[in-house]
């Protein structure tokens, strides 16, 4: 353990960072997403009919179509910033290859810029550039760590994975109590689980919990509600 390590326990110096991030803000994102869009789906269903065929239907669809879309969009998303970071390290290669000079300047005055005289600069740029010109260069100018880049594939399997876990609570409350207690049910049992989402969300993450779990239940609330509405206007009208 390095004396950093040792002082602060609790921060994150460690490698791997982007990617800690990176799955938790999938994995967050994915289980949020799972609880209030399948929640929406069933009680939206649960207010037009009180048969349990078409509610169970409706959920494991919402759940199928959801998950898969997660994923998908995730892998998408992140694929596109790890490719943006990879050209970014291949132009700071070819320019460090080149123009070494010119990159030591500009490594200098980033340096002088973040508050160190301009003696101090070259110097710890020299250094910096004699132990790994191109890690200093990617940190300091791109702020990229190369060693860290960004995992599609962990993002699109966190986020399916959340999804999943997250939309079965919603499909399960509102299918094993008695029809009269289905939505009051499914509609506490929800809003305790994005609570937890959030509280959980905002400790892996190391901050507040106060203002991400109110945001989850809030919009986790209105989201029922309005669905629900919808059910049952549209349920009335069909029927």
């Amino acid at each position: 353990m390095t004396t950093d390590d040792a002082t602060h326990p609790h921060e994150p110096h460690a490698t791997g960072l982007a990617n800690r991030l990176n799955w938790l803000r999938a994995g967050v994102l994915g289980a949020n997403d799972g609880i209030v869009s399948t929640a929406g789906i069933v009680i939206g269903v649960a207010a037009a009919t009180a048969e349990r065929g078409p509610i169970f239907t409706a959920g494991i669809a919402g759940l199928a179509a959801g998950a898969v879309s997660m994923a998908l969009g995730e892998y998408v998303s992140v694929s596109t910033q790890r490719d943006t970071e990879a050209a970014l390290l291949a132009k700071e290669r070819w320019e460090l290859a080149n123009q070494p000079e010119d990159e030591l300047d500009e490594l200098t005055q980033m340096l002088v810029a973040r508050g160190l005289s301009e003696t101090t600069a070259r110097e710890a740029a020299e250094e910096l550039t004699e132990h790994d010109a191109f890690a200093a260069h990617a940190q300091v100018e791109l702020g990229i760590n190369p060693e860290d880049l960004t995992n599609p594939w962990q993002a699109a399997v966190s986020s399916a994975v959340s999804f999943t876990v997250g939309a079965l609570l919603p499909l399960i409350a509102i299918l094993l109590p008695p029809e009269s207690w289905r939505v009051p049910v499914t509609f506490v049992a929800v809003l305790i689980a994005l609570a937890a989402t959030g509280a959980l969300g905002a400790y892996l993450g190391q901050s507040s919990p106060v203002r991400p779990t109110v945001r989850m239940v809030v919009g986790g609330a209105v989201a029922m509600a309005v669905t629900y509405g919808i059910g049952a206007a549209f349920g009335q009208v069909v029927g």
